[in-house]
């Protein structure tokens, strides 16, 4: 049976084949070449890809990255397709569902609504419940940066708090949107925001959401 993190990297790897390397994402600073050449360099180069949350790793994880980002654009896209190497924890169907569903959902959706062109996706019920569970887990780690308190809520209810404070900004979507807005994609997520105005907007604004 296909994993949602299977079926999710074969939708982004298809993607960016179909955009081309050159193409804009919702990346500050990427094209589709070098958010493709993250995806790989995260999946196979454990000794450099640390350097995303760990500062004295950064000069190395940047200097692989420029080396990934300069090989043929259809090697990364085969590299995604095909998945990481045996010797990878990402090879293991548990730790690729768990780590990969949210990773390859946002960056596919980084390249789609960078498009000028781009279409709301329709995503199944199950689907939005796997993601809804990783939000509710990830939730206080994407928020903690937030300028206000921060509570995520479903349309049916269930709440995921992200933020302790005062005033709280409520937001309300599908769990795939509210991860897009959690994880700092405010400006392209569909979304309701509920609480004082000068804190919506402080919330809209702020580059702090994420990890």
């Amino acid at each position: 049976m296909s994993t949602h993190a299977k079926r999710e990297r074969l939708l982004l790897a298809d993607l960016l084949e179909a955009t081309g390397p050159d193409a804009p994402t919702l990346c500050e600073g990427w094209k589709t070449r070098d958010l493709a050449a993250h995806v790989v360099v995260r999946e196979r180069r454990p000794d450099a890809a640390g350097g995303a949350l760990i500062k004295q790793l950064a000069p190395r994880l940047e200097k692989v990255m420029e080396e990934y980002a300069a090989k043929p654009y259809e090697e990364l896209i085969q590299l995604i397709r095909t998945g990481p190497p045996r010797f990878s924890p990402f090879s293991l169907k548990q730790i690729d569902e768990a780590a990969n569903t949210v990773e390859f959902y946002v960056h596919t959706e980084d390249v789609r609504r960078a498009q000028p062109d781009w279409t709301p996706r329709e995503l199944d019920p199950v689907f939005q419940d796997a993601l809804w569970s990783r939000l509710e887990r990830t939730a206080r780690l994407t928020g903690r940066g937030a300028p206000t308190g921060l509570v995520l809520r479903r349309p049916n209810g269930q709440t995921a708090v992200a933020h302790r404070g005062t005033p709280v900004v409520t937001v309300t979507g599908a769990p795939s949107e509210l991860l897009m807005f959690a994880l700092g994609r405010q400006r392209v997520a569909d979304v309701e925001l509920e609480g004082e105005k000068e804190a919506i907007s402080e919330v809209r604004e702020t580059k702090q959401l994420g990890i």
